[in-house]
């Protein structure tokens, strides 16, 4: 299994822990078309592994990056009361990620595909 696929896992439970805002932060057109595109198949560039560090660290980049837009969307659902400290919340966590996305990295190669189900469920 791709070792960023546990990654995108990370930064996007990170991104989730930001602002727990109800319903879905993808936008219908964009959905319809990740349908189409799904249905294509997978493309052999999400079975291929980064070897080395640095494009594991660009890769989980990227991911800090969807994470926070992920997150300004579904602050932009919420309350106009809320917004402005989940923005700021989103934006800080992208801040804290990246500066720790090095860490990140070593923490996904760790995880290498396992999940911890002992916790309990949300």
């Amino acid at each position: 299994m791709n070792k960023t696929l546990s990654g995108a896992l990370v930064a996007g439970l990170l991104a989730a822990g930001t602002c727990a805002a109800a319903g879905q932060a993808t936008d219908a057109q964009v959905a319809q078309y990740q349908q189409k595109e799904l249905a294509r198949g997978e493309p052999a560039r999400w079975m291929k592994e980064d070897r080395t560090i640095q494009a594991q660290i660009a890769t989980k980049k990227k991911e800090i990056g969807a994470a926070l837009n992920e997150a300004l969307a579904q602050c932009k659902q919420m309350q106009a009361s809320e917004r402005g400290s989940c923005v700021k919340e989103a934006r800080q966590t992208y801040r804290d990620d990246m500066a720790h996305v090095r860490e990140l990295v070593t923490v996904s190669n760790q995880m290498a595909g396992k999940v911890e189900t002992t916790g309990p469920s949300e």
